[in-house]
């Protein structure tokens, strides 16, 4: 496993770059989710608008003149954090990381001054070379015409910032233990910690709901065009998940694979997720033992994270990264086929939540019981997307 990017250049090309430990490979997968859902939404959006379904705008744009006092502050703000910050992180990472969690200095007012000063007149000089030829013509105003696909930003910063609250909204209801320890301990460590997806889907929805509400956007036809590129994300972020080994794995499997599918590696049958990000150690209820990494075990032991489990687990991350690949090719060939606006994400619904339920019964999670039941939370929230999702289908098939 590895925790940061840091660890897979040290592991896999011997690069000793200390600053990479501030891009942990969870959050850079999560990032890439979001590039790839934009990029699938983008092309739809644009398809789309040639069929009329969506329209492009023509909006008055201001050229020429001089440049506000609010643009040369914002760049020079921007050169001053970049100096201050990250440039000092850079050149200091060695001795900031050789212990304690790197993001402890990103987001403390540690720095140095003197080179954000200096960045910060390097950005005003940039800014008065490329309007040098603008500022000497008079102010006036020029129609551009925008695509549709111009909301692809909005709509991607709406689902991004409520996914994230929702993510981590929802796995505090799960685990209300983790809300208690940072209200003990606010530390960093425990309030980056933990995600859980549904939550960031729903409460993501929510917000790209009402990003479409405001800016007049079919709802329907926007979440068809989303659909796909919802499947795609998820199945990228779910490689950060495999990557760092987060926790997002299944339950103990100790037992050989079926001659079946002998032929497949022996870690998409079991796992032990050495070097995982979250530093297991120790008995768990689950039903496996986090183990230091010894010096006659196969793997490098990382300082901060070297375990590993025993006995090995089902990688479910990677699971749902293969079937939400395939999710995700079949909606995309079904796209076209479907004139009625909602259908493709009524589709999408019933292949999340059946993909969800049942992986859940090879995965850790809370378990809820209730009137006599047992069930996670993600089994619960799985269920009514799929049940909301074939009623949706039948309304717009029966309204049809």
């Amino acid at each position: 496993m590895y925790p940061t990017l840091y660890h897979v250049f040290l592991d896999l090309l011997g690069w000793d770059f200390p600053a990479l430990k501030l891009i942990n490979t969870f959050g850079l997968f999560v990032a890439l989710a979001f590039v790839t859902a934009a990029a699938t939404l983008r092309r739809e959006m644009d398809r789309k608008e040639t069929l009329n379904i969506f329209s492009s705008a023509s909006i008055k744009v201001p050229t020429g003149g001089p440049v506000s006092i609010a643009e040369w502050l914002t760049q020079a703000a921007i050169g001053f954090v970049i100096g201050w910050k990250f440039i000092w992180l850079f050149a200091n990472s060695k001795d900031l990381f050789s212990n304690g969690l790197p993001q402890s200095h990103l987001f403390s007012f540690e720095g140095n001054a003197g080179l954000g000063l200096f960045c910060a007149a390097l950005f005003l000089g940039w800014k008065w070379w490329e309007t040098r030829k603008s500022r000497s013509q008079p102010l006036k105003e020029t129609t551009v015409e925008l695509p549709a696909s111009r909301h692809v930003g909005g709509i991607v910063a709406a689902a991004a910032i409520g996914g994230v609250i929702g993510a981590k909204l929802f796995h505090l209801f799960e685990y209300p233990e983790e809300l208690v320890r940072f209200f003990t301990d606010p530390s960093l460590s425990n309030f980056l910690g933990g995600l859980t997806i549904y939550g960031g889907l729903i409460v993501g929805g929510l917000a790209v709901y009402a990003y479409a509400k405001k800016n007049g956007l079919h709802f329907l036809h926007l979440a068809d065009s989303v659909a796909p590129g919802l499947m795609l994300g998820y199945g990228v972020g779910r490689i950060g998940c495999q990557v760092s080994g987060d926790g997002d794995w299944g339950i103990p499997n100790p037992s050989p694979a079926p001659e079946w599918l002998s032929w497949l590696p022996d870690w998409m049958w079991s796992y032990q997720f050495p070097n995982n990000v979250n530093g297991v150690f120790g008995e768990r209820l689950a039903g496996y033992t986090g183990k230091l990494i010894g010096p006659n075990d196969p793997w490098p032991s990382f300082p901060g994270y070297g375990t590993y489990l025993d006995p090995g687990v089902f990688p479910t991350a990677f699971y749902e990264t293969v079937m939400a690949t395939v999710i995700f090719f079949i909606l995309w060939q079904l796209r076209k086929r479907f004139k009625t606006p909602g259908v493709l994400f009524a589709i999408y619904c019933m292949f999340n939540g059946a993909e969800r339920f049942f992986i859940e019964k090879i995965r850790v999670n809370a378990i809820i019981e209730w009137g006599g039941f047992s069930f996670t939370q993600a089994e619960l929230i799985s269920s009514i997307t799929f049940v909301s999702g074939a009623l949706l289908l039948w309304y717009l098939t029966k309204k049809r």
